[in-house]
């Protein structure tokens, strides 16, 4: 008869309450192992046998190496005995020997002055059970057994557990379901280890739930069932009188809410159900009851900050003794009562909501507010809509002082009013940098408040100053800081720095291309007259304006820095022809820049008479011209080139700068002592316009090179002219400016005639690509694509529609006029 012996041992017994069974060692083992085998009268019988070919190998390349000795000492332990004959065990005494194991079990657990297992009791009660299941039928017991097994938990809960937590309440009841559970935890491993032959081949065949759910199933239907509801109780109101301030035994909630998670088997159903659910009611409930008391007592900053420490607590919570799934439905919950249901009363509190923290310039607070209101639902954007209506407050009320200071001056105080308007400029600057700072460091750079930045700086950004509009304001005041002398006297940096804020600022603005052509005027005068103060700093802003803009935006004003440079190459190479032919002499120092004329503004051209002088200059530089290129023709702008001229006057001679017209107006008088009006106007070939302009500036401003008749401030066609021999000024050289004209009104009309024809243009494209389009249809996307550079006017729109037409680009559908369709 054959039937296989197996003995088996655990050389890593689990602490719990003490070791029940010490640590066995290799040798130790098998001088056990062999006392047994005499016990039994087996070991002849082993001796005759090849210890080796009896040992049961077992692939364990994947297990680590403490684990495959474990492994091996375990296969060591089965050995195949060939036996004549084995007592067969009855159940009746097989299980009395076990009980008595398990008797002896409980009472260690219960903490009598109990011994622990010995090696050998260990081995007996596996051999017990091994031996009752290996028995052929009827006398395998399998089945019995795993009853019985049962019924040692159910029979140990009922009888000692549950009495015991009956007889205690509150806190001392946790403490001792707590103990129960780790006492029910050492003795379900130590029974499953003794039934471990169960375990591996009994309930595998029959697919019978393990051992281990088998005792956890009996704690959770006996014990668990019976005193969830009040340990849910008593726990939650641990954690209320802990939110009261209290000092509370965490570890003991810690412990006690792992039941709950361990209970359900890698499931949190009995977790969420009979602990959680409750758990966020009462939580709910606790902060209902705090903030309809705050919301009343404190101001905005004081609740803000309660509520943020109550949500640091709660987190808090979580990582001590709350299972860590729970983290976000209570953070949850806490935020809607303490934030969402009172968010409207928070925000508007007089004197210290959101408005008024934005007015006292409460940093900390509204970087509080951002954190907490960021976590609700729809949290930001009543917070962003306040922001917004703020700055647009701050806004709008700068611009009206900027209005009220201008009103204040009088019409001749100019310059006063120009600076003004510098000064209004540099405080937008500020106001912008001030409320990024807040964008970048109190809302963290969140998306609905750059946007609500945006939307209020292009509402007061897009109102006129004054009669001015802020395109111009922002050109004029980069032309006060790339200037020679101008009012802004700052660092290389602080210029870079400004004109970095100027940019940013222009993305507010509507009409970027009429700040283009204003900028474009000033460039071309400082570029033109030599008052850039640095060419470094001239291209620098060109590149910032190409960033935000486009290419195309600053298209030609590189041009026209290119062109200066050129010109500049062209005017030495024209003082190197003058050096090489001798007969090439204008006779007086030339100077001629050459300009493209795409690139720069246009300028009025005047066929202007000019003195035998200059005729000559031009001649000459024609010549030379004509010997670089052939294929260009020249147009000579008068109105913007300067002359030095020498005034010999009584008291002595003073160089005078003056313009090419002013200077042409006084050389007539070299061979007229008197000239009228009406001669002046008719030898320089001028409109009325500009001698009324050229003779202003030369006989009633504040140097009088010539005297009129009469004598007043006002310039009449009947007028005459002398020379005034007997001016004279403490300085020999002095420049006397040319009244400027009505600059403002000819960019305005030449920025509506681009804009003509840029709708032209994206008509054209629209309905090239589309074929066929709607009147509602083609205005929207007109706009859209219009809208970086100006907002089109929808009448506009409809005006250049109706001029496509008749130039037949687009003809109406017949049957519904709303339609329109493109001719190729």
């Amino acid at each position: 008869m054959k039937t296989n012996f197996s003995l088996i041992t655990s050389l890593n017994m689990e602490k719990g309450h003490g070791e029940l069974f010490p640590k066995l060692q290799g040798l130790q083992f098998f001088q056990i192992f062999l006392k047994i085998l005499n016990q039994k009268n087996l070991y002849k019988q082993l001796q005759q046998r090849d210890f080796k070919s009896t040992r049961r190998r077992r692939p364990c390349g994947s297990l680590s190496p403490g684990n495959r000795q474990r492994v091996y000492l375990l296969d060591w332990c089965s050995l195949k005995i060939t036996m004549n004959q084995r007592e067969i065990i009855d159940f009746h005494h097989g299980w009395q020997f076990m009980q008595n194991g398990i008797t002896k079990l409980k009472s260690i657990l219960e903490g009598a002055a109990e011994t622990h297992f010995t090696s050998e009791e260990h081995i007996m009660l596996y051999t017990t059970i091994y031996n009752m299941c290996t028995q052929k039928p009827p006398h395998d017991y399998s089945q019995q057994l795993y009853d019985k097994y049962k019924e040692s938990f159910h029979e140990y809960i009922t009888s000692t557990v549950l009495p015991s937590l009956k007889e205690r309440h509150d806190e001392f009841m946790l403490r001792e379901l707590v103990r129960r559970w780790q006492n029910h935890t050492v003795m379900a491993r130590w029974l499953s280890r003794f039934f471990f032959y169960l375990d591996r081949y009994f309930i595998s065949r029959r697919s019978l739930p393990p051992l281990k759910e088998v005792g956890l199933t009996c704690f959770r239907e006996l014990v668990y069932q019976e005193v969830n509801v009040k340990v849910r109780d008593a726990v939650i109101s641990l954690i209320d009188r802990e939110r009261e301030g209290e000092q509370i035994d965490r570890a003991l909630l810690k412990n006690v809410l792992d039941i709950f998670v361990d209970i359900g088997i890698d499931q949190m159903d009995f977790y969420e159900k009979d602990f959680e659910d409750a758990m966020l009611k009462d939580t709910g409930a606790y902060y209902s009851r705090k903030a309809s008391n705050w919301i009343v007592d404190d101001s905005c900053p004081d609740y803000m900050l309660k509520a943020e420490n109550c949500l640091r607590r709660e987190k808090e919570r979580v990582s001590h003794y709350l299972h860590s799934s729970s983290e976000t439905k209570l953070l949850e919950k806490v935020q809607h009562e303490l934030l969402f249901v009172y968010a409207t009363q928070l925000l508007e509190k007089e004197q210290s909501g959101c408005h008024a923290l934005l007015m006292d310039e409460k940093v900390e607070d509204l970087s509080r507010m951002y954190r907490l209101f960021s976590k609700i639902s729809g949290g930001l954007e009543p917070v962003a809509n306040t922001f917004k209506q703020h700055v647009t407050a701050e806004g709008s009320a700068l611009v009206k002082q900027a209005e009220d200071a201008v009103s204040q001056k009088k019409a001749e105080k100019k310059e006063v009013v120009g600076l003004q308007e510098q000064v209004f400029v540099r405080k937008v600057i500020d106001l912008h940098d001030k409320f990024m700072a807040y964008v970048n460091n109190c809302f963290l750079n969140h998306t609905l408040f750059h946007k609500a930045l945006k939307d209020a700086f292009e509402v007061f950004c897009n109102k006129g100053v004054a009669g001015s509009s802020n395109a111009e304001l922002l050109a004029t005041f980069c032309d006060n800081i790339l200037k020679k002398g101008g009012s802004e006297k700052l660092s290389d940096e602080a210029i870079e720095e400004t004109l970095e804020k100027v940019v940013k600022l222009l993305a507010y603005i509507g009409d970027k291309d009429l700040f283009a052509e204003f900028y474009r005027k000033k460039l071309a005068r400082r570029l033109l007259f030599n008052k850039s103060a640095n060419d470094d700093h001239e291209r620098s802003i060109l590149t910032k304006l190409k960033q935000q803009c486009g290419g195309q935006f600053t298209s030609k004003m590189e041009g026209m820095v290119t062109d200066l440079t050129l010109a500049r190459e062209n005017q030495t190479h024209f003082d190197e022809y003058l050096s090489n032919n001798a007969t090439a002499n204008p006779g007086i120092d030339l100077t001629v820049t050459v300009l493209t004329t795409g690139f720069w503004p246009s300028y009025k051209s005047f066929d202007l008479n000019l003195p035998v002088e200059m005729v000559k200059c031009i001649e000459v530089f024609k010549e030379f011209y004509e010997t670089k290129t052939k294929h260009r023709k020249l147009t000579w702008i008068y109105s913007l080139g300067t002359c030095n001229v020498n005034g010999k006057f009584e008291s002595k001679t003073i160089e005078l700068v003056v313009t090419t017209h002013q200077a042409a107006a006084l050389l007539l008088f070299n061979t007229s002592d008197r000239l009228s009006y009406q001669e002046i106007m008719s030898q320089l070939n001028l409109s009325d316009e500009d001698v009324v302009r050229l003779l202003h500036s030369l006989s009633c401003a504040k140097y009088k090179i010539l005297n009129k008749e009469p004598s007043n401030k006002v310039i009449s066609p009947t007028d005459v002219f002398e020379f005034n021999g007997k001016f004279t000024d403490k300085m020999r050289h002095i420049k006397i400016p040319l009244p400027p004209g009505d600059e403002k009104k000819k960019v305005i009309e030449d920025v509506d005639k681009d804009r003509r024809y840029a709708i032209d243009a994206s008509i054209v494209r629209i309905m090239k690509s589309r074929k066929v389009l709607g009147y509602q249809q083609l205005v929207s996307e007109c706009v859209e694509q219009l809208s970086r550079m100006f907002k089109p006017d929808v009448k506009a729109i409809k005006k250049r529609i109706e001029d496509l037409i008749t130039r037949d680009y687009l003809e109406r559908d017949k049957d519904n006029a709303n339609l329109f369709k493109y001719l190729a």
